[in-house]
């Protein structure tokens, strides 16, 4: 497919942050074929897209090269022991507009008195009690805006709870500040004083990150990996409450509701969920949030992700290639060696049934590829979209990856430049039925495990 496109998957929030002080009344789902979609422009500071994903763990190195082996992400930039940095432990992956940080702190007992940190909201403690709590996990959203204290300043005066104030880094080059967004995650703010050295050069020896980061020796950091990844379409999360989260995130950001789902539109005969997509004024930073629905015959699977997770957090990260079916063939080849595992492919009904659907957009050879590779295809009035999920990535039946492609949709900006639009394709709410039953078959396997 010459069009590059993008993935999307099955969305849910809830929040278990007490946002009392802001009223609920005013959210009500409405569900799919009722959501109306506007963009009102309502943005309340200036948001351009997203920057990195952090991910706290106790070990960075082993994490880092996991995820770089399995995503063709080379580990460009790194801050550590090596680099004057006694706090924390911290690894870039990159590949396109995709970054990844993985960090890890160091004994507490080997930090001097003047702080070393190059990420300055990093606490050993908090650190600590995030990896006890949630494992391997997401701490930080972060996005790049205009300006980060005035984005911080005026988050806080509409009801955002802070985390890290502004704070300067290098010489006066970045702003970094942060505010919680939901459970333990944050929402982390980045803006740089020369807008023309940011991160989002999608040539990979020109990209800088944060200061305090130096770059990595390139004979030991896969650096010849990429398997076609480009950026982050949208980060999911899991909330216990999906109205309270979704009033607290619009009343700080001004962000729009983007799309919706209900049980009635994605679930299954045994467990289903409500989702709202929240979006900036450009809608290309897309914040999805799940919550759970009850008295369904099985257990929720968000609310399987609460108890496991110990609260809300990120539920996946949906990165987008340029050429899935490359992505698809490069992943399944490390599947078994360090790499990640997929869900189970759906029944080859799906795919005789897909020439009916798609075959318009996908050759005859395209779909064949697709049942060879476990890729779901849907489609809205727009576009079309190409979708797998990973299995849970650790331990724990918590966080996953999906991989997308958006194909169509493309249309012209202010500029001139040709690009495509945002959500094409939609969330892959036609595929809900299928991994929903994958995962429910995936969780019945580790009950079939679990004494009585």
């Amino acid at each position: 497919m010459g069009t590059e496109s993008t993935l999307v998957d099955p969305i849910v929030a809830g929040d278990n942050s007490d946002h009392s002080n802001h009223p609920t009344s005013a959210f009500k789902l409405v569900g799919f074929k009722n959501f109306i979609r506007n963009n009102p422009m309502s943005d309340k500071f200036a948001v351009k897209s997203f920057h990195h994903i952090e991910f706290w763990c106790s070990d960075a190195t082993n994490a880092a090269r996991r995820f770089s082996w399995g995503l063709g992400m080379p580990i460009l930039y790194k801050s550590d022991l090596s680099t004057g940095n006694h706090t924390h432990a911290s690894y870039l992956l990159n590949s396109g507009h995709l970054n990844f940080l993985f960090t890890a702190p160091y004994s507490p007992t080997i930090s001097t008195t003047t702080t070393t940190a190059s990420i300055p909201s990093f606490s050993h403690s908090a650190c600590r009690h995030f990896t006890s709590s949630h494992g391997l996990a997401v701490r930080a959203i972060a996005v790049q805006v205009h300006d980060a204290d005035t984005a911080f300043s005026v988050s806080v005066a509409n009801g955002a709870k802070p985390s890290s104030p502004p704070i300067t880094l290098g010489h006066d080059d970045v702003v970094l500040s942060e505010v919680q967004l939901y459970g333990d995650v944050v929402l982390r703010y980045i803006s740089y004083k020369n807008n023309n050295n940011n991160n989002n050069d999608s040539n990979n020896n020109n990209i800088t990150f944060l200061p305090g980061f130096e770059a990595v020796d390139k004979t030991s950091s896969f650096q010849e990996l990429d398997y076609g990844i480009r950026r982050l379409d949208h980060a999911v999360g899991n909330v216990p409450e999906l109205a309270p989260a979704v009033e607290y995130i619009k009343s700080f950001t001004g962000f729009h509701e983007f799309a919706e789902f209900t049980a009635e539109d994605v679930g299954t005969s045994e467990s289903g969920l409500n989702s709202v997509v929240l979006a900036c004024n450009s809608e290309m930073v897309l914040i999805p949030m799940n919550e759970p629905v009850y008295g369904t015959k099985r257990k929720s699977q968000i609310q399987t992700y609460l108890e496991h997770n110990e609260g809300a957090g990120v539920q996946h990260l949906a990165l987008a290639s340029e050429d899935i079916f490359r992505t698809l063939r490069e992943m399944r080849k490390r599947s078994g060696v360090g790499g990640f595992e997929f869900m189970p492919s759906p029944p080859p009904t799906y795919y005789r049934n897909l020439k009916n659907r798609a075959g318009d957009v996908l050759t005859d050879e395209q779909i064949k590829e697709c049942e060879e590779l476990g890729i779901l295809v849907d489609r809205d009035d727009q576009g079309t979209l190409l979708q797998i999920f990973t299995k849970p990535v650790g331990d724990r039946p918590t966080i996953f990856i999906e991989i997308i492609q958006r194909v169509g949709c493309m249309m012209k900006d202010e500029e001139g430049k040709v690009q495509q639009k945002a959500g094409c394709g939609g969330f892959g709410k036609g595929n809900f039925s299928e991994l929903f039953k994958s995962i429910e078959e995936y969780e019945k396997t580790l009950e079939a495990k679990t004494a009585t």
